[in-house]
């Protein structure tokens, strides 16, 4: 998923990682980013002394930090981790962040309106309604957004673009897990690809498997 596509502002992370406690979401406040390498499931880059981590917010006390149970609709949020161990910035403005299924399906980064049309009555799917003629199908995006989605996302959602030399940047994705299975994190991943250094240069793709996370649970 291109995150230039999905992230709001720079602002939006710097409101999710510094957003006094009385703002929060719930009683739940998000702990502060540790460097990557502190987490379960992460891969570094020695070389390029980049590390990034992946830890899903699995569980209903993990995720009570939001306004939505996410998990109950069928989406996971998983928070991602960057840390930037080198004297140069990197650049994630064209990076593609994919959940990897253990089947090797690739799902992208779910959008506000992605969560909403499942939470809506009209369809979970956004499969179309067959009418009966001469009306055309009718759709499945939901009439009126859900203000709690878009502040979830607005507040939380990855959206630092630049992380800075030994910097350590966070936010979070959401996935849509419907169909998955009872334990869609075994045998999966994160898989994180065009990041770029200051000189416009591809990293080596970045493959967090979850299997990592599932063992230190």
């Amino acid at each position: 998923m291109m995150i230039n596509m999905v992230l709001r502002s720079v602002l939006c992370f710097a409101v999710s990682v510094f957003v006094p406690a009385a703002l929060s979401a719930s009683d739940h406040n998000l702990a502060p980013a540790k460097n990557a390498s502190s987490y379960a499931a992460f891969d570094a880059h020695a070389e390029e002394k980049v590390t990034i981590a992946a830890e899903p917010f699995d569980t209903k006390d993990k995720e009570s930090i939001f306004r939505v149970d996410y998990l109950k609709n069928g989406f996971m949020p998983i928070r991602i981790i960057v840390t930037n161990n080198g004297d140069r910035a990197i650049s994630l403005a064209d990076a593609r962040i994919n959940f990897i299924t253990a089947a090797g399906d690739k799902v992208p980064a779910a959008e506000p309106e992605d969560v909403e049309r499942r939470m809506t009555n009209v369809s979970n799917t956004g499969r179309k309604i067959p009418m009966p003629a001469p009306l055309p199908p009718m759709g499945g995006k939901p009439k009126t957004p859900d203000s709690k989605i878009e502040q979830d996302f607005s507040e939380f959602e990855y959206a630092a673009i630049a992380v800075e030399p030994h910097t350590t940047r966070a936010g979070f994705l959401f996935y849509d897990m419907e169909g998955l299975g009872p334990d869609p994190l075994r045998g999966a991943k994160l898989n994180l690809r065009e990041l770029r250094d200051a000189d416009g240069k591809e990293l080596f793709y970045f493959e967090i498997p979850f299997d990592k996370y599932l063992k230190a649970r």
